[in-house]
């Protein structure tokens, strides 16, 4: 079977974000991008640009008559954007910046299972619109055995997911994982709506 692409993609080039805060984005981006290693290549009175670390970002100014509308995940368009980070460290250095700068965090940096070791933080620019800093060591989901856990939190029943897992993951002093959460109604398993789910920690 012939696995080489119909046409050959090198990253992402750029990503536009429209705003309704835009003096407040501007403020916000300048001093968020610049530290992520990219670099201001315009900067005008409705549209400024940045490049570098692979991609560009660029904040527009919205229509005037969309001017009174807030970011909604769920509308058509964008849900959230993600950076990948070199390493967990960069992660929690992004987290320290983004509360430097104001940002609301909306959780971590914590791990979760969509992707083996998978390590982020998200937080809102001044418009509410979400953006993720995360890391994941090696090749990712593209490991042989590897898998997109807690598929169902993307599957929507009307208005809400249909798996609301909400939880704290923590050590004890001998290094094994506790985890406690919750998930309303019958969630994943049909049974039970509270699970303590203990494993072994087998990092280094």
């Amino acid at each position: 079977m012939d696995d080489q692409p119909l046409v050959n993609i090198n990253g992402l080039a750029h990503v536009i974000l429209t705003v309704t805060e835009y003096k407040k984005s501007r403020q916000f981006y300048t001093r968020l991008l610049p530290a992520f290693g990219m670099t201001l290549a315009h900067d005008g009175p409705d549209f400024f640009y940045h490049v570098g670390a692979r991609t560009a970002i660029g904040i527009r100014k919205c229509n005037p008559k969309f001017q009174e509308e807030q970011f909604q995940q769920y509308r058509l368009g964008l849900h959230h954007l993600c950076f990948r980070a070199l390493s967990r460290e960069d992660v929690d250095t992004a987290e320290k910046l983004v509360i430097s700068l104001g940002a609301k965090i909306v959780r971590g940096p914590k791990v979760r299972e969509w992707a083996p070791e998978y390590y982020y933080v998200l937080f809102e620019d001044p418009d509410g619109i979400r953006l993720e800093v995360n890391f994941v060591p090696g090749t990712g989901l593209l490991k042989n055995d590897a898998n997109f856990g807690f598929g169902e939190e993307f599957i929507r029943v009307g208005v809400e997911d249909l798996t609301n897992y909400y939880y704290v993951l923590f050590e004890d002093p001998d290094g094994i994982r506790l985890e406690v959460n919750f998930i309303p109604g019958t969630g994943l398993l049909k049974k039970t709506t509270q699970i303590l789910a203990l494993e072994r920690n087998l990092l280094e």
